[in-house]
Protein backbone atom coordinates (compact mmCIF):
# COMPACT_ATOMS: atom_id res chain seq x y z
CA UNK A 1 0.00 0.00 0.00
CA UNK A 2 1.34 3.40 -1.00
CA UNK A 3 1.11 6.03 1.76
CA UNK A 4 0.43 9.32 0.00
CA UNK A 5 1.02 11.40 3.12
CA UNK A 6 4.35 12.87 4.15
CA UNK A 7 5.46 10.51 6.93
CA UNK A 8 8.36 9.99 9.27
CA UNK A 9 9.24 6.89 11.26
CA UNK A 10 10.15 6.58 14.88
CA UNK A 11 11.69 3.68 16.74
CA UNK A 12 11.97 3.79 20.52
CA UNK A 13 15.39 3.33 22.10
CA UNK A 14 18.61 2.21 20.47
CA UNK A 15 18.60 -0.14 17.50
CA UNK A 16 21.13 -1.55 15.05
CA UNK A 17 21.24 -0.98 11.31
CA UNK A 18 23.06 -3.82 9.58
CA UNK A 19 24.12 -3.62 5.94
CA UNK A 20 25.14 -6.98 4.54
CA UNK A 21 25.79 -8.18 1.06
CA UNK A 22 27.74 -10.08 -1.48
CA UNK A 23 29.39 -9.23 -4.77
CA UNK A 24 29.60 -11.66 -7.64
CA UNK A 25 33.16 -11.21 -8.89
CA UNK A 26 33.07 -14.10 -11.38
CA UNK A 27 29.54 -14.23 -12.84
CA UNK A 28 30.29 -17.39 -14.84
CA UNK A 29 31.22 -19.27 -11.64
CA UNK A 30 27.60 -19.94 -10.64
CA UNK A 31 28.69 -22.97 -8.62
CA UNK A 32 30.68 -20.56 -6.39
CA UNK A 33 28.22 -17.72 -5.84
CA UNK A 34 24.85 -19.54 -5.91
CA UNK A 35 25.37 -21.32 -2.54
CA UNK A 36 26.30 -17.97 -0.98
CA UNK A 37 23.28 -16.17 -2.48
CA UNK A 38 20.88 -18.95 -1.52
CA UNK A 39 21.95 -18.96 2.14
CA UNK A 40 20.36 -15.57 2.92
CA UNK A 41 16.69 -16.50 2.26
CA UNK A 42 17.02 -19.36 4.76
CA UNK A 43 18.36 -16.96 7.39
CA UNK A 44 15.60 -14.41 6.69
CA UNK A 45 12.89 -17.10 7.02
CA UNK A 46 14.41 -18.16 10.33
CA UNK A 47 14.52 -14.56 11.59
CA UNK A 48 10.95 -13.72 10.56
CA UNK A 49 9.50 -16.92 12.04
CA UNK A 50 11.32 -16.24 15.33
CA UNK A 51 10.81 -12.51 16.04
CA UNK A 52 12.35 -12.95 19.49
CA UNK A 53 15.73 -13.16 17.70
CA UNK A 54 15.49 -9.40 17.14
CA UNK A 55 15.20 -8.68 13.40
CA UNK A 56 12.63 -5.91 12.94
CA UNK A 57 12.64 -5.55 9.16
CA UNK A 58 14.80 -5.60 6.05
CA UNK A 59 15.06 -4.30 2.49
CA UNK A 60 16.98 -6.02 -0.31
CA UNK A 61 18.39 -4.98 -3.70
CA UNK A 62 19.79 -7.24 -6.42
CA UNK A 63 22.43 -6.65 -9.06
CA UNK A 64 26.02 -7.84 -9.32
CA UNK A 65 26.24 -6.67 -5.71
CA UNK A 66 23.39 -7.85 -3.50
CA UNK A 67 22.59 -5.51 -0.62
CA UNK A 68 20.39 -6.08 2.40
CA UNK A 69 19.63 -3.38 4.94
CA UNK A 70 18.42 -4.92 8.18
CA UNK A 71 16.96 -3.21 11.24
CA UNK A 72 17.58 -5.00 14.53
CA UNK A 73 16.03 -4.43 17.96
CA UNK A 74 19.54 -4.12 19.42
CA UNK A 75 23.22 -4.68 18.75
CA UNK A 76 23.14 -7.46 21.35
CA UNK A 77 20.39 -9.29 19.44
CA UNK A 78 22.34 -9.03 16.17
CA UNK A 79 25.57 -10.30 17.73
CA UNK A 80 23.76 -13.12 19.56
CA UNK A 81 22.23 -14.30 16.28
CA UNK A 82 25.58 -14.11 14.46
CA UNK A 83 27.22 -16.32 17.09
CA UNK A 84 24.33 -18.76 17.73
CA UNK A 85 25.51 -22.26 16.83
CA UNK A 86 21.88 -23.41 16.46
CA UNK A 87 20.94 -20.66 13.99
CA UNK A 88 21.39 -20.65 10.19
CA UNK A 89 24.07 -17.93 10.09
CA UNK A 90 27.08 -19.67 11.62
CA UNK A 91 26.90 -22.80 9.40
CA UNK A 92 26.51 -20.57 6.32
CA UNK A 93 29.54 -18.50 7.36
CA UNK A 94 31.60 -21.64 7.96
CA UNK A 95 30.51 -23.09 4.58
CA UNK A 96 31.59 -19.87 2.85
CA UNK A 97 35.01 -19.99 4.48
CA UNK A 98 35.49 -23.65 3.52
CA UNK A 99 34.22 -23.34 -0.07
CA UNK A 100 35.28 -19.81 -1.06
CA UNK A 101 37.71 -18.44 1.49
CA UNK A 102 39.82 -15.82 -0.25
CA UNK A 103 39.69 -17.25 -3.80
CA UNK A 104 38.20 -13.99 -5.15
CA UNK A 105 35.10 -15.48 -6.81
CA UNK A 106 32.55 -14.03 -4.38
CA UNK A 107 32.94 -11.08 -2.05
CA UNK A 108 30.94 -10.74 1.14
CA UNK A 109 30.77 -7.75 3.44
CA UNK A 110 28.81 -6.10 6.22
CA UNK A 111 28.65 -2.79 8.07
CA UNK A 112 26.92 -2.29 11.41
CA UNK A 113 25.67 0.99 12.85
CA UNK A 114 24.19 1.67 16.26
CA UNK A 115 21.41 4.24 16.15
CA UNK A 116 19.04 5.70 18.65
CA UNK A 117 17.21 8.83 19.69
CA UNK A 118 18.76 11.90 18.12
CA UNK A 119 20.96 9.89 15.76
CA UNK A 120 18.65 9.40 12.80
CA UNK A 121 15.85 11.04 10.88
CA UNK A 122 13.81 10.11 7.83
CA UNK A 123 10.91 11.10 5.61
CA UNK A 124 8.74 9.13 3.18
CA UNK A 125 6.28 10.50 0.60
CA UNK A 126 4.31 8.32 -1.82
CA UNK A 127 6.00 5.21 -0.45
CA UNK A 128 4.86 1.93 1.03
CA UNK A 129 6.18 1.19 4.51
CA UNK A 130 9.91 1.05 3.74
CA UNK A 131 13.19 0.87 5.61
CA UNK A 132 12.94 2.30 9.09
CA UNK A 133 9.31 3.08 8.29
CA UNK A 134 8.65 -0.65 8.09
CA UNK A 135 10.69 -1.44 11.21
CA UNK A 136 9.29 1.39 13.34
CA UNK A 137 6.13 3.40 13.67
CA UNK A 138 5.05 5.81 10.92
CA UNK A 139 3.57 9.18 11.84
CA UNK A 140 2.72 12.34 9.90
CA UNK A 141 5.72 14.58 9.19
CA UNK A 142 3.92 17.82 9.99
CA UNK A 143 4.32 20.65 12.44
CA UNK A 144 7.32 19.89 14.65
CA UNK A 145 8.33 17.04 12.33
CA UNK A 146 8.23 19.01 9.06
CA UNK A 147 11.98 19.18 8.27
CA UNK A 148 15.08 17.08 8.94
CA UNK A 149 16.32 19.62 11.49
CA UNK A 150 12.92 19.70 13.20
CA UNK A 151 12.78 15.89 13.37
CA UNK A 152 16.22 15.85 14.99
CA UNK A 153 15.22 18.58 17.45
CA UNK A 154 12.14 16.52 18.35
CA UNK A 155 14.58 13.81 19.46
CA UNK A 156 16.49 16.24 21.66
CA UNK A 157 19.29 17.19 19.24
CA UNK A 158 20.35 20.80 18.96
CA UNK A 159 19.81 21.16 15.21
CA UNK A 160 19.81 24.61 13.62
CA UNK A 161 16.66 25.85 11.99
CA UNK A 162 16.93 26.14 8.24
CA UNK A 163 15.72 29.06 6.19
CA UNK A 164 12.24 28.35 4.96
CA UNK A 165 11.90 25.42 7.36
CA UNK A 166 8.30 26.26 8.11
CA UNK A 167 7.59 26.92 4.45
CA UNK A 168 7.66 23.28 3.32
CA UNK A 169 4.55 23.04 1.16
CA UNK A 170 1.88 20.51 2.09
CA UNK A 171 1.70 17.42 -0.08
CA UNK A 172 -1.14 17.90 -2.59
CA UNK A 173 -3.95 15.34 -2.53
Amino acid sequence: MIHRDRLTARLDGEFAVFLIGMRINRPWAVHRWWPVASAMPKMLRELYTQPELGLLSHEMWFSRTILLVQYWRSMDALLAYAQDRQAAHLPAWQAFNRAIGTDGSVGIWHETYLAGPGRYENVYVNMPAFGLGKAGELQPARGGLQSAAARLRAQGVSAPATSGEDATPPVPR
